[in-house]
């Protein structure tokens, strides 16, 4: 199927997606614990501002204001009547943005998980999941953009429900799990499960891959796991402007724009062809990923010491694919944002 994205896949050895959603809406004012997707309405000059940061920073892809936008988070704040609606016009201001910048950016739309879990463990059925993320999408559609983007997904089944949704919508899709429990999801999916599910799906995304987690180096360890599972699969890398950590009241990241320069260029000889952060990565990280991209020329794979030596040590042992026990993460529930 052609669409935007495969378009300009075509014609690119490697497309900068864009970085943070929460990190840069909290240094606008966003509280906390306050919906994002209401500011779609009420602050669409902030939104607006959002959108432009990525797309002058050098992204060609970037994501809406629209993470929490099903009816499942929405409910939480009696606004689940308004998911059609907030994501429409999350995708409007997005289009006017994209369409004003003079060169072709393709405008994303951000699908997270329900937070709930799905059944036998959790009480959310596959039929109501299917729905509420065909209602998410459809919004989205609507206010222009090109493909929806799953994000921040940890359980099979999950995406499964999302994948039917976008069949439905006859959509262009992509998706991500983050990889943030000794190397796997938090419902026990490895990097290597990752692309024989993906791949498997009746109707496969047009690009996977791997968002948020613990920080750059986790996640490119990821990321060769992927890659070594397919051989075609177009990959997707969007890691965590570093560490979090707690610096007077607020949730720091430690990733300098130099950092994740590295991390890009990395990410792309890892095998990824969409690149971009997640959590706490700004315009000023975006911009230095983007100058890395085009004046580094590609290199060899790295190996996991080059990896570790330039953006810092792992989080665990492993990537998970292969622990000595081969037990499963723990399974709780995701609420985290993407940040």
């Amino acid at each position: 199927m052609s669409n935007a994205l495969t378009d300009l896949l075509s014609q690119r050895d490697w497309l900068l997606a864009d970085g943070a959603t929460g990190t840069n809406l909290f240094n606008m004012g966003l509280s906390s614990g306050e919906p994002p997707e209401l500011w779609n309405v009420d602050e669409p000059d902030k939104i607006r501002a959002l959108y432009r940061g990525a797309v002058e920073a050098g992204s060609d892809i970037f994501l809406t204001n629209s993470f929490g936008g099903n009816a499942s988070r929405l409910k939480l704040h009696n606004a689940e009547s308004r998911v059609r609606e907030l994501n429409r016009v999350a995708a409007e201001l997005a289009r006017e943005v994209a369409d004003a910048s003079g060169r072709k950016i393709i405008v994303a739309g951000s699908m997270g998980p329900t937070g709930e879990i799905m059944e036998p463990v959790g009480t959310l059925s596959h039929a109501d999941a299917v729905d509420m993320f065909e209602e998410a999408g459809a919004g989205l559609l609507e206010g222009g953009a090109d493909v929806l983007w799953l994000e921040t997904i940890s359980a099979e089944e999950e995406m499964v429900a999302a994948a039917e949704a976008m069949q439905r919508l006859n959509a262009p899709w992509c998706g991500t799990m983050s990889f943030d429990t000794a190397g796997r999801t938090m419902m026990g999916v490895t990097s290597t499960r990752l692309a024989a599910f993906m791949e498997g799906l009746p109707n496969p995304p047009i690009a996977f891959g791997a968002n948020c987690g613990v920080g750059a180096s986790d996640l490119l360890r990821t990321m060769i796991g992927v890659r070594e599972a397919t051989e075609t699969g177009t990959l997707i890398a969007k890691g965590n402007a570093g560490i979090p950590k707690y610096v007077e009241g607020h949730i720091h990241y430690d990733g300098t724009p130099e950092l994740m320069a590295v991390y890009a260029v990395l990410a792309r000889d890892c095998g990824a062809k969409i690149i971009g952060g997640c959590c706490g990565t700004m315009p000023e990280h975006l911009s230095a990923m983007r100058a890395a991209l085009e004046t580094t020329p590609p290199g060899p794979k790295p190996s996991l010491e080059e990896i570790s030596e330039k953006l810092g040590g792992f989080s665990s042992a492993s990537d998970g694919a292969t622990d000595a026990e081969g037990t499963a993460a723990p399974q709780r529930q995701r609420r985290r944002r993407r940040g």
